[in-house]
């Protein structure tokens, strides 16, 4: 998750105490020092990328080959033809359907800060409300089938995205920021990460909206 535009200078330290408090994570939290060696450089690409070390990171870092995964993928959906804005909607969409409080909060600060979405648009986004943005909305609501189809959207399903103005490739970039996103939401689930402190402003906590 890249929220770079909350970064925030914790003295290394401090971060590190942060990091192995043994409430934040039902798995280790690794810092640089003490992860393996193969996740070392995405661990350091990652606070370099953040200003901080997010905990979802830090507990990827217990299987290199999760966090290399993680990281590679989030690249290359960020190179696709959707833009920040409707790849946050996605991973927000997708994060809230999954129950995934650490990642509804991360990316709402990369929505609020990096894309400039307004912060009623934001919270419609969490809320799985419809959104006053028609092409946004189209996006939330094609994720949101997605999810629930397992990708086998109906006809009318694809047609009303073809008619909100995306493409077929639109349509595959959806099915791999849901893909990024189920990889980033189930490991936090897993994880039980608690937010770290740059994130606290943007808790959420899963309701009904959670499958």
């Amino acid at each position: 998750m890249d929220s770079g535009a909350l970064s925030c200078a914790w003295p290394s330290t401090t971060m590190n105490a942060l990091l192995q408090g043994s409430d934040m994570s039902r798995l280790p939290l690794q810092t640089l020092e003490s992860a393996p060696a193969a996740s070392r450089p995405y661990l350091a690409r990652a606070q370099a990328a953040n200003g901080f070390l997010p905990n979802l990171v830090a507990s990827l870092a217990n299987a290199p080959a999760a966090l290399e995964a993680y990281l590679t993928v989030a690249e290359i959906n960020g190179r696709g033809s959707l833009t920040l804005a409707e790849r946050e909607t996605v991973q927000i969409t997708a994060a809230g359907i999954h129950g995934c409080g650490f990642c509804v909060a991360g990316h709402t600060a990369v929505a609020l800060k990096k894309a400039q979405l307004e912060p009623a648009l934001v919270d419609a986004i969490r809320e799985q409300r419809t959104l006053s943005d028609s092409r946004l909305d189209a996006v939330a609501v094609f994720t949101r089938a997605v999810i629930a189809t397992r990708g086998a959207v109906a006809d009318e399903q694809l047609a009303a995205f073809h008619r909100a103005g995306f493409s077929d490739a639109h349509a595959l970039e959806i099915v791999l920021g849901v893909s990024l996103a189920t990889l980033c939401n189930f490991a936090n689930n897993l994880a039980q990460n608690e937010l770290n402190p740059q994130l606290a402003a943007y808790r959420w906590e899963a309701s009904a909206h959670a499958a």
